[in-house]
């Protein structure tokens, strides 16, 4: 009898264990970033609609956004040719790393970088549809990059 409580007690423990590492991993340091009404663009402010974002402070690499903005507010940046969406958590659905990949790759959607190297060895990038429909990730610049 007193090994199947331990096994008991053990899968017990396994699955708190489990279930904790799943809420930090996914949900316990992203805050939602909603409402915002303006992003800096090439030292401008720009315009924005309905913004539906993430961020957290215990990484730079976490904040992704989903908008919509005048295609003409980037018209006059020069692409980015290092963009590279990282994907965001299964909840935040808004944002397709993968659609958006293959979506600049093929030219359907056209990525700029906002900020670089703010902070030290992270790029602020965004793509835009010509819809106007647009995606903001931060990702390493090659800095940190692995080579």
């Amino acid at each position: 009898m007193n090994g199947k409580r331990l096994v008991q007690g053990f899968l017990v423990f396994l699955a708190a264990f489990a279930a904790l590492l799943i809420y930090t991993q996914f949900f316990a340091y992203y805050e939602r970033r909603d409402g915002v009404e303006s992003l800096m663009i090439a030292g401008t402010p720009v315009a924005v609609s309905g913004y539906r974002g993430i961020s957290s402070s215990s990484s730079p690499l976490k904040p992704r956004a989903c908008f919509a903005l005048d295609p003409e507010a980037v018209a006059g940046l020069a692409p980015a040719t290092d963009a590279t969406p990282l994907t965001a958590p299964f909840w935040f659905r808004c944002f397709d790393a993968h659609q958006l990949t293959e979506d600049i790759v093929a030219g359907a959607a056209t990525a700029y970088a906002l900020t670089r190297d703010e902070p030290k060895g992270f790029d602020e990038m965004v793509a835009v549809y010509p819809d106007g429909r647009a995606y903001l990730w931060r990702q390493l610049n090659e800095t940190f990059r692995d080579q």
